[in-house]
C-alpha cells in the first residue's frame, strides 16, 4: 500500500496548487455564477426584467448564432498564442475581470428603459457573457492535456474539479433566493463576490501551470487547415454530439427546475428546499460517485453511459409520479441528480481522448480548437435549454407570475422540460457511448502518454 502510494506520488506531473487552483478557477467563482444564470436568468429576464418569454429565448438564440463563430476562432487564436507567458497562461489575467463585469452587467436590472431598449441591453450583454466564457473555458480546458500525460491525474484533477462544480451549485441553486432577500432583491452583489473569487483563483492559475506538452506552432497551417483536418476524422462527429446532449441535459436538471416547481408543483416557497435536494445530489455525485465510477469501469465513456441509463429510468419515473406526493418527487430528483450530475465532469474526460487522439493520428496539439469546439457544443446545449423552455412556455401560453393559474398546456410542457425531455436525452446519450468510437483506440492513446511522459523526463 505505502509503495503504491510513493509510485503515484512519483509520476505526479503537476502540483497540488495547480490542482486547486484549476479546480478553483473555472469551476469556482465562475461557474458560481454559471449556475445562478443556469437556474435563475430566465425567471429574472420574464419576472424581473418584464421582457416577454418569446423575447427572451430569441436573446438566448442570438447568443448560441454568434458563439458559432466566436468559439472555434477563439481555439484557433489560443492555439497560435505565442508569449513568454506561454500559450494559455496570459488568458488568466485580464480576462477574469472582464468576465466579472460582464457578469454584473448582465444582472444589473436596467430602469428607465423601454421594452425595446431592455432586449437591446440584454442581448449586448448576453453576448458578451458567452464571450467572456469562451475565453476562460477554452484555455482551461486545453491546459490541462499540455500540463500532464498521466491519465490518472487528469482524471483526480478533473474529479476534484467536479465536486467544487457541485458545490458551486449547490450554493447559487439553492440558496440564490435566500441571499436575493439580503441583497433587496438584486443579483449585483452576488456577481460581485463570485467574480472576485475567480479571479483570484485564475490569476493563481497562472502562477502555477507548466506548459509541457505542447509542440511549437506550425504556422505554415492555416486555421481552415487544422479544422479540415480535425473534421476529417469521422470518430469525432459522434463525441461532438455526445458534447451537445450531455450539456442539454445538465442544463435542464436545472434551468426547468424553478419553473416547475413553481407553477407545476405550484409551491414557489418549495423552491429553495427542491434546488437544495438538487444540489445536494449533484455534490454526492460529483465528490463522492464519480471517482467510484472511474474506478469501477476504468474509462468515462463506460461510466457515463452506464450512469446516463440510470439517470433516464429515474427520470421516467418522476414524469409519470412526480405529482403523486412532494416525498416521491423529492426522492426521485434526488437519485435522478446523484447520476446524471457527474456527466458534466466525465465528458472532459471525453475532450482530453479527443485531445490525444488528434496528435496521435495527426501529430498536432490542437487543444485550443478542440476545447473550443467543446464549449461550442456546451454553449449550444445550454443555449437549447433556455431557450428552449422559453420558448416552450411562449407556445403553451406560459403567463408570468400566475401561480396555480397556468393552463393546462403550460403543465404539460413544465413536466416535459423538467422530466420528459431528459429522459430522452438521457437514453439517447446511453445508446451513443455504447459505441463510443475512440474505444478501440485506448492502447494506442496510452502507449502514447507513456512515450511522451518518457521522453519529457528524459
Amino acid at each position: 500500500m505505502e509503495e503504491n502510494k510513493k509510485a503515484k506520488i512519483k509520476n505526479r506531473e503537476c502540483s497540488t496548487a495547480f490542482k486547486w487552483f484549476h479546480a478553483t478557477s473555472n469551476y469556482g467563482g465562475p461557474q458560481l455564477i454559471y449556475a445562478t444564470v443556469v437556474s435563475y436568468l430566465s425567471v429574472f429576464l420574464t419576472d424581473t426584467v418584464g421582457i416577454a418569454a418569446g423575447a427572451a429565448s430569441l436573446i438566448l438564440l442570438l447568443g448560441s448564432v454568434w458563439d458559432i463563430i466566436n468559439d472555434p476562432l477563439m481555439g484557433a487564436i489560443a492555439d497560435r498564442t505565442n508569449t513568454k507567458m506561454g500559450r494559455y497562461r496570459p488568458y488568466y489575467t485580464i480576462f477574469p475581470v472582464l468576465f466579472a463585469f460582464v457578469s454584473i452587467m448582465l444582472f444589473l436590472n436596467p430602469q428607465g428603459l423601454t421594452s425595446t431598449q431592455k432586449v437591446v441591453y440584454i442581448a449586448v450583454f448576453y453576448i458578451l457573457f458567452g464571450m467572456t466564457t469562451t475565453i476562460l473555458t477554452m484555455p482551461h480546458m486545453a491546459i490541462l492535456p499540455a500540463c500532464t500525460k498521466n491519465n490518472e491525474e487528469r482524471n483526480s484533477i478533473i474529479s476534484l474539479g467536479g465536486a467544487i462544480t457541485a458545490i458551486a451549485y449547490l450554493i447559487a441553486s439553492s440558496f440564490t433566493t435566500n441571499f436575493l432577500e439580503w441583497t433587496n432583491g438584486s443579483y449585483v452583489p452576488l456577481m460581485v463576490i463570485y467574480g472576485i473569487l475567480g479571479i483570484i483563483a485564475f490569476w493563481g492559475l497562472f502562477a502555477t501551470a507548466k506548459e509541457k506538452y505542447l509542440k511549437p506552432i506550425d504556422k505554415s497551417q492555416s486555421f481552415a487547415k487544422e479544422l479540415k483536418m480535425f473534421f476529417s476524422h469521422k470518430e469525432i462527429y459522434p463525441v461532438m454530439v455526445t458534447w451537445f446532449l450531455v450539456a442539454i441535459g445538465y442544463g435542464l436538471m436545472f434551468s426547468s427546475s424553478v419553473y416547475y416547481i413553481m407553477y407545476y408543483a405550484g409551491r414557489p416557497d418549495l423552491i429553495t428546499s427542491y434546488m437544495l435536494v438538487l444540489s445536494g445530489g449533484a455534490l454526492l455525485s460529483m465528490a463522492v460517485l464519480l471517482p467510484i465510477a472511474l474506478r469501477i469501469f476504468k474509462t468515462g465513456h463506460r461510466a457515463l453511459m452506464v450512469t446516463q441509463l440510470a439517470t433516464g429510468v429515474l427520470y421516467v419515473l418522476a414524469f409519470i409520479l412526480g405529482k403523486e406526493s412532494l416525498i416521491l418527487l423529492y426522492v426521485i430528483s434526488f437519485l435522478a441528480t446523484s447520476m446524471s450530475a457527474m456527466s458534466n465532469a466525465l465528458v472532459n474526460v471525453l475532450v482530453n481522448d479527443t485531445i490525444d487522439f488528434i496528435q496521435m493520428k495527426d501529430g498536432n496539439t490542437l487543444n485550443g480548437i478542440i476545447s473550443s469546439i467543446k464549449g461550442f457544443a456546451n454553449k449550444c446545449g445550454g443555449t437549447f435549454v433556455n431557450s428552449g423552455i422559453l420558448a416552450i412556455l411562449a407556445a403553451t401560453g406560459y403567463v408570468a407570475g400566475a401561480v396555480g393559474q397556468q393552463p393546462e398546456s403550460v403543465m404539460i410542457g413544465l413536466n416535459m422540460i423538467r422530466f420528459g425531455i431528459p429522459a430522452i436525452v438521457a437514453f439517447l446519450l446511453a445508446l451513443l457511448l455504447k459505441f463510443y468510437p475512440l474505444k478501440k483506440y485506448y492502447p494506442q492513446l496510452q502507449e502514447m502518454r507513456e512515450n511522451m511522459k518518457a521522453n519529457d523526463e528524459a
